[in-house]
């Protein structure tokens, strides 16, 4: 008659039985531990990427600006970057016409007649930036010219956006700008969709 020790032993020898034929059974069938964890889905990580932003402000009468002005750009894949205070991202002025840098210290930005170049960080786009928000508050009127994002020169250069045309007084405390990524043809031309921001958020288009 066995006793509790020799039970004991029969089942630790049984189980390692049992692992040993599912070992052998899993490598012929060319699966392996290694395998199943590479079939794992990678860790989701948000990654940051570096944004250079030039905006004109026009030469018309009162179109400089003290305002704190507030950005919003992104793809067609909801990957949206917000800079809240763009006036502390100012880096240096740019000439209008020509890509040479005319002041590399940075001084107060929307001047008039002046191209001010931003450099911002946030979420990295996977397709052509198609929307660019820009929005005043504070006291003055504002009117700025164009508008683009350009992206790091780690990142594709077709990621970057076209030129966005204001040339208008913005509304203030409200979104103001373009948005091309979402639009249909009609009969009376290309209609664009617009966004919807969050509350408090407000976009005007």
């Amino acid at each position: 008659m066995l006793n509790s020790r020799d039970l004991t032993k029969m089942k630790k020898g049984r189980a390692a039985s049992f692992a040993f034929c599912l070992f052998v059974a899993l490598e012929m069938s060319g699966f392996s531990i290694s395998s199943a964890e590479e079939a794992l889905p990678p860790k989701l990580k948000q990654e940051n990427c570096n944004y250079t932003v030039a905006i004109e402000t026009t030469c018309a009468k009162g179109a400089e600006t003290s305002n704190v002005v507030s950005l919003r750009f992104g793809d067609i894949q909801s990957n949206d970057v917000l800079v809240r205070h763009l006036n502390s991202k100012h880096v240096r002025r740019v000439d209008p016409l020509y890509p040479a840098v005319l002041d590399e210290v940075p001084r107060k930005p929307f001047e008039a007649c002046t191209v001010d170049e931003f450099r911002v960080t946030g979420p990295c786009v996977q397709s052509p930036i198609c929307y660019l928000y820009l929005k005043s508050v504070g006291g003055d009127s504002w009117r700025p010219g164009l508008a683009q994002v350009r992206v790091s020169s780690a990142t594709p250069s077709h990621l970057s956006s076209d030129y966005f045309y204001f040339r208008r007084y913005l509304p203030k405390h409200v979104w103001h700008g373009f948005d091309t990524c979402d639009k249909e043809v009609t009969p009376f031309g290309i209609k664009y969709h617009r966004k919807v921001f969050g509350v408090g958020d407000k976009k005007h288009a």
